[in-house]
């Protein structure tokens, strides 16, 4: 009994990691070998990480971070100082791009975790700032404003296609991790933090201790999109991963819906392809602010939580109403009474 209750459990969990799974396998084969259009698809699956790290920390904790570039600039320069200046392997590097932004981020969330969500967005902020100007004067070990060149590539992915395959892989085992986290008893705490910690905390949950994890954890999640971008592109800048790509992010996950596991990944696609339709930066820019006064007024709830709620109504609306049952007729408290016939 107990297998067969949690089976189901199972699977409605991992529903988002199967589509997505399926989705991507159709897209590549779609693409084929369209070089420019493999090249799109690495930079969405790069810029769904972000978007996912900032899904974890604002849609289940709801700290609104600006600090995701920066966090994802600490893994990159992590990884690329490792297997540049101590010639070590990639996967090394994947440690430090995982390690260094998520031990950063925990003694961060604990300090400004507790204030507000503007005056936390200004923090992070401020944070990420402070990483460009320490990569700008890091010297010869960051390498200064003229960046770190020469990041080996990974040595399993041989072509760009490869490499796209591979960084959609990397972005299907993240949802299935996050999907687990939305549905676990963890995840349930954390809703209860975002929306009522004084609860949580009548609860007996740790609530900077909870929230600190979740940052850290989406801080990680960052540094891992550092890593896949600084072994793609194989130099680093202290202006590759600027602050304005946090706000590019942090829309996206917006536009797609921070509540839905797969939401993240909808709004950097939809975005991105917009973007690149688009001839000048203004024009991009104009479309930033109008796609988040549109997500704002028209869909709270991103894109997926607008086509949830008309899918709603559509079954309420289409559902035929089942049969009225009969009810029972009345029966006196002691029961029926038998019919007795007096013959005369």
């Amino acid at each position: 009994m107990t297998r067969s209750s949690s089976a189901p459990g199972l699977v409605h969990r991992q529903r988002p990691t199967v589509f997505l799974a399926a989705v991507v396998a159709v897209v590549m084969l779609v693409i084929g070998g369209d070089l420019a259009r493999v090249d799109q698809s690495i930079s969405i699956a790069v810029f769904s990480l972000l978007a996912l790290s900032v899904a974890m920390s604002y849609g289940q904790a709801g700290i609104l971070s600006v600090a995701q570039a920066a966090f994802a600039a600490l893994g990159a320069y992590a990884t690329a100082i490792m297997t540049i200046r101590y010639e070590l392997h990639p996967l090394i590097g994947l440690v430090g791009a995982l390690l260094v932004p998520a031990l950063v981020a925990y003694p961060l969330a604990r300090i400004v975790g507790r204030l507000s969500h503007l005056a936390l967005a200004i923090a992070t902020l401020v944070f990420g700032e402070i990483v460009v100007i320490v990569l700008r004067d890091g010297g010869e070990f960051t390498g200064g404003y003229v960046g770190l060149s020469g990041i080996p590539p990974l040595p399993w992915a041989v072509d760009l296609r490869d490499y796209a395959i591979f960084a959609w892989i990397v972005v299907i085992v993240v949802v299935a991790l996050y999907a687990n986290l939305v549905h676990s008893s963890h995840g349930r705490g954390l809703q209860t933090i975002r929306w009522d910690s004084l609860r949580a905390r009548a609860d007996g949950v740790d609530v900077p201790h909870r929230v600190a994890g979740i940052f850290s954890l989406s801080a990680a999640v960052a540094g891992l999109a550092g890593w896949l971008y600084a072994h793609y592109l194989a130099f680093l800048a202290p202006e590759s991963l600027p602050s304005a790509m946090s706000i590019t992010a942090i829309l996206m996950a917006v536009v797609g819906g921070t509540r839905y596991v797969l939401g993240p990944i909808l709004g950097t696609a939809v975005l991105f392809y917009i973007n690149t339709a688009l001839p000048t930066e203004e024009a991009q820019g104009l479309l930033y602010g109008a796609a988040l006064v549109l997500a704002l007024v028209l869909a709270p709830e991103g894109i997926l939580g607008l086509l949830d709620r008309a899918r709603r109504l559509l079954v309420k609306r289409f559902r035929r109403p089942g049969p009225t049952p009969t009810p029972p007729r009345e029966q006196p408290a002691d029961g029926p009474r038998e019919t007795v016939e007096v013959s005369p």
